[in-house]
């Protein structure tokens, strides 16, 4: 027991040393200026606690260390810079604080059983079953990293309802159209090649003229780009060739004419670099009385309009560069695609 009494000043000296059994580093902890026998012994016990725990840490570290740790080892194994960013910052929100020292071999399942159902209750579903994921792929690391024995996330069902935000209809989408022509909006061919394409903003942004095809009516899309990764590969990690609709040759054409030196299809905004894509659509719509959607809805717009017009969901799918027919048969619903012609038999009359 390391308790030393000094003469000099009369108190006590604490200390306990103890080396890793697999490291053999050292780790040391000690007090001075105690003034009692018994306080020396009660804090000497402290002590090994402490240096125990230090050790501890040396194997299994804290919650927000492994957090990182499994951002840079994701980053390693090629996962996009922004999907480890939504990652890192949605456990940093909602986990740092409860967890962030402690070591990840003390959270238990029902903890995060509860982190999900009652410290996020006003939640999405989609946000609690988000953070869920996000929870258990740090875990899953740190156990195929031989850090934990098992890993504790539960197992949760949650009932997401099939609801998509809002979108607007063909008579709608002429009506923004119109009007943005009309007032000279700077976002007027954004607005449009998102309606006739069901590109996604990153595509849309990333689409360069060595895609477009006018004579054959087509568009490749192969890359896509977000503020993180910057350009990259689609969403999907496929790529698509799109059908450019008869009336929107004519706007490419014009584009193409009015950007003679620019690579790229549409015409760089400043606002568009710092996505405020959302929002400046958002007031528009506002400002002409239509309904408001975000800028994505303009891909789900484009969804619901092509199945109204009875086009295959699977053709939709493909263009639209889905992979999960579940989405399409959203979308299906949405437009009143599969309950067309039902009502037919009745007659009352």
């Amino acid at each position: 027991m390391a308790i030393k009494f000094n003469e000099t000043n009369q108190t006590y000296q604490v200390s306990f040393h103890k080396r890793h059994p697999i490291t053999r580093v050292p780790v040391r902890a000690a007090r001075m200026g105690i003034k009692t026998k018994a306080e020396a012994q009660r804090v000497y016990q402290q002590l090994v606690l402490q240096v125990e725990e230090k050790l501890k840490r040396v194997v299994v570290p804290a919650w927000i260390k492994l957090v990182e740790d499994f951002c840079r080892a994701s980053l390693e194994r090629g996962l996009n810079k922004k999907t480890i960013e939504n990652y890192y910052l949605c456990l940093k929100a909602h986990t740092f604080e409860i967890w962030g020292e402690r070591t990840i071999d003390t959270i238990t399942t029902q903890e995060i059983r509860e982190l999900v159902l009652v410290r996020l209750a006003n939640k999405s579903v989609s946000h609690q079953k988000s953070l869920l994921k996000f929870v258990r792929g740090v875990l899953t690391f740190a156990f195929e990293s031989g850090l934990i024995k098992s890993n504790p996330t539960p197992l949760m069902k949650f009932r997401i309802g099939d609801k998509i935000k809002k979108v607007l209809n063909e008579v709608q989408v002429k009506q923004l159209l119109a009007k943005a022509k009309e007032l000279n909006s700077e976002w007027y061919p954004h607005w449009a090649l998102a309606l006739y394409t069901g590109m996604r903003n990153g595509e849309l942004y990333a689409l360069t003229w060595d895609k477009v095809d006018l004579n054959q009516r087509t568009i490749l899309v192969s890359t896509s780009w977000n503020n993180v990764d910057g350009f990259k590969e689609t969403k999907s990690g496929d790529d698509r060739m799109l059908e450019i609709a008869p009336t929107l040759v004519t706007l490419l054409e014009q584009l193409k004419t009015q950007q003679n030196d620019s690579t790229f299809v549409l015409p760089r905004l400043d606002k568009w670099d710092k996505g405020e894509q959302a929002r400046d659509l958002r007031m528009f719509l506002s400002g002409v009385g239509l309904p408001q959607i975000r800028f994505h809805d303009l891909r789900a717009t484009w969804a619901t309009i092509m199945l109204s017009k009875g086009i295959e969901p699977i053709k939709v799918m493909k263009m639209g560069g889905w992979k999960d027919i579940k989405t399409m048969m959203i979308y299906a619903r949405k437009a009143g695609v599969d309950i067309v012609g039902i009502t037919n038999v009745l007659n009352f009359g």
